[in-house]
């Protein structure tokens, strides 16, 4: 089995789980649940399309039933916004619907636009230093647009709580994963330029 299979998989259920805290907690009648499983369940639905037309080869890595069960129960984590958003009943005002949308929006076109961009490049260039397009001012776009999305999701929660999975994966899995790409990349002619014309994760920031 591939590390993909058991991270598709929950994503891909995600919808259902959203939807089952839902009905236990009687939120039925509570926009912002619905805005929550509108945002976070059709992401789930989209990362298994992004899965099978555009995959990231890191994910295509076999992997042992072990590491799949500490997977499983990492991305776990990521359920605890919604938990606690229909645990507690939470109604996020207007304003706070509309922007954690458009954080979500903004997001999911530069996660899934730099992974589609890296998947053509490449497929078609392999072993060329990728640094245009969405990758010209930051080198992990990708990462930044996944930021926003799940921020999105802990600001509906409306807890600080809701934002602990997110800085968690950002310290133990994110920010390492940049670490072994900037090596890799070390490795490739013109990158000592590209590193100072961009950015680590965050545009014009980080």
């Amino acid at each position: 089995m591939k590390q993909k299979h058991f991270i598709d998989s929950h994503k891909g259920v995600t919808f259902l789980a959203v939807l089952l805290m839902m009905a236990y907690f009687d939120q039925w009648q509570n926009p912002t649940a619905w805005v929550y499983l509108a945002l976070h369940g059709t992401y789930g639905i989209l990362w298994v399309l992004k899965g099978q037309i555009f995959p990231d080869a890191q994910w295509e890595q076999k992997t042992t039933w072990w590491y799949a069960l500490i997977i499983l129960g990492a991305l776990t984590l990521y359920w605890i916004p919604p938990f606690l958003l229909t645990w507690r009943g939470v109604q996020a005002p207007p304003w706070l619907l509309g922007l954690a949308i458009s954080v979500n929006l903004f997001g999911i076109f530069l996660h899934f636009a730099t992974d589609m961009q890296k998947y053509i490049q490449l497929k078609l260039q392999p072993g060329k230093l990728i640094s245009d397009g969405m990758m010209a001012r930051v080198r992990n776009g990708n990462y930044f647009g996944e930021l926003l999305i799940y921020s999105a999701f802990a600001l509906l929660a409306m807890d600080w709580l809701a934002f602990v999975p997110l800085a968690l994966f950002v310290a133990f899995f994110w920010i390492p994963n940049m670490a072994r790409k900037e090596k890799a990349l070390a490795r490739l002619g013109g990158f000592e330029e590209y590193k100072r014309k961009s950015k680590l994760f965050i545009p014009y920031i980080f």
